[in-house]
């Protein structure tokens, strides 16, 4: 999704709040910004500040729309009732005041994506066994409740979900999920696999070490979930 917002400390608190959470985050500093942005890159969701020099959030939303379906949520320190109004006239999916509670954004942001993308694909959507993961909304739940996972633990599960039954080495899941950090080692994947399977709880065998190889998640037994 992308975070649009002059002031430098707002984007990098909702960055972090977002990608805490398992969302991939692109910046903007103002209408402007964001729209030559938009040009390569397609996010899930907009978070645009009303008030922002050179193009503000309500002449970027006029600038967008209706062309673009894209979701959008306002955030603005103005509360009254006009200015809301008025962004949601606009094309806006919801509008929140600032100061805000990171859950309460997390909470918005998580019922617009559910709106925006309820006519989903197959491959939005992974279902294996006891678990199902969304590719749009970053959501993951298990047999039903929702699981809290940080943005490298989904990358790991969402690789595994994938290809079902795939053993993956401990070389490509580093490849494949920290790209070319020198910080991170076979030992990094390691220890997310074994927080992952702590987070599923009597689920967590369906991820399976394939001894001298690497993992796999793998559903035995498809009925018991049914």
């Amino acid at each position: 999704m992308m975070v649009i917002d002059d002031e430098q400390q707002m984007r990098q608190m909702i960055r972090t709040f977002l990608e805490r959470d398992g969302y991939t985050v692109l910046e903007a500093t103002d209408g402007t910004h964001a729209l030559s942005l938009l040009e390569k890159n397609k996010p899930h969701l907009l978070i645009v500040d009303v008030m922002m020099p050179f193009m503000d959030g309500f002449t970027f939303a006029k600038e967008l729309k209706p062309a673009s379906d894209l979701p959008l949520i306002f955030l603005s320190a103005k509360g009254e009732e006009w200015d809301k109004i008025h962004g949601l006239k606009l094309g806006g999916d919801d509008y929140i005041t600032k100061p805000f509670l990171p859950e309460e954004l997390l909470a918005r942001v998580e019922s617009v994506l559910r709106r925006a993308y309820r006519h989903k694909t197959s491959s939005d959507i992974l279902t294996a066994g006891p678990i199902v993961l969304n590719n749009i909304s970053h959501l993951v739940t298990l047999e039903g409740s929702s699981l809290s996972l940080t943005r490298k633990e989904f990358s790991v599960l969402q690789i595994l979900l994938k290809n079902t039954g795939r053993v993956y080495s401990r070389e490509q899941l580093l490849h494949l999920v920290w790209k070319e950090s020198q910080q991170s080692s076979e030992r990094t994947v390691d220890t997310h696999i074994k927080t992952l399977r702590l987070k599923m709880g009597h689920h967590g065998h369906l991820i399976k070490t394939v001894w001298g190889v690497g993992y796999k998640f793998e559903v035995e037994n498809e009925e018991a979930f049914i």
